[in-house]
């Protein structure tokens, strides 16, 4: 797989999602050039500019192998952009990975868990954000309290990266890739 310390620069059409109809944000796919040239097939940090408005966002995988881009409702305003519009990408994977966001309930159980809560400390941004989303996306809640659990017990064990998790969604059965788009 190539990968890229250079900027990528294309173009691609902002499309509304389908659900839910009162989406106030857009998105883009990443052509399959661009996406072949990111480091990772899974989530990927990137910084740029969409039609000159900078940004920093998390690409998510589409479980093929490439990558899209959801545009918040703030990100097209200053793009002056919309739905339907066709918008200059510049974009390079980010110097520095954010912290990801803590949901409440995983801040509460690793709380509760001292020798979790120190490995959770020690890893890195990548990983936390990969286990955050092993936790969350379970359809059910019951699933969710049961990952939480166990991610707790593996946590605490050592165990730093979340087992048998498909980051890139190209080999689960799991609902990945952009939205299905409205028509315009």
């Amino acid at each position: 797989m190539a990968t890229t310390t250079g900027t990528l620069r294309f173009e691609s059409r902002l499309r509304r999602p389908a659900q839910p109809a009162s989406a106030a944000w857009a998105f883009f796919v990443l052509p399959a050039a661009a996406s072949a040239r990111l480091p990772s097939r899974s989530q990927v940090t990137v910084e740029g500019t969409l039609a000159g408005a900078p940004f920093q966002a998390t690409l998510e995988p589409d479980g093929q192998g490439g990558h899209w881009m959801k545009v918040e409702k703030t990100l097209l305003a200053a793009a002056g952009a919309k739905a339907g519009d066709t918008v200059a990408v510049e974009m390079a994977p980010a110097a520095r990975e954010p912290e990801p966001e803590l949901p409440p309930d995983l801040r509460q159980a690793l709380a509760a868990h001292p020798a979790a809560k120190a490995t959770w400390d020690d890893i890195t941004p990548v990983a936390r954000r990969d286990w955050i989303q092993w936790m969350t996306s379970g359809k059910k809640a019951e699933t969710r309290t049961k990952r939480i659990a166990t991610a707790c017990d593996m946590l605490a064990s050592g165990k730093r990266r979340a087992c048998c998790f498909d980051r890139s969604g190209m080999y689960s059965r799991g609902n990945m890739g952009a939205p299905k788009a409205a028509d315009l």
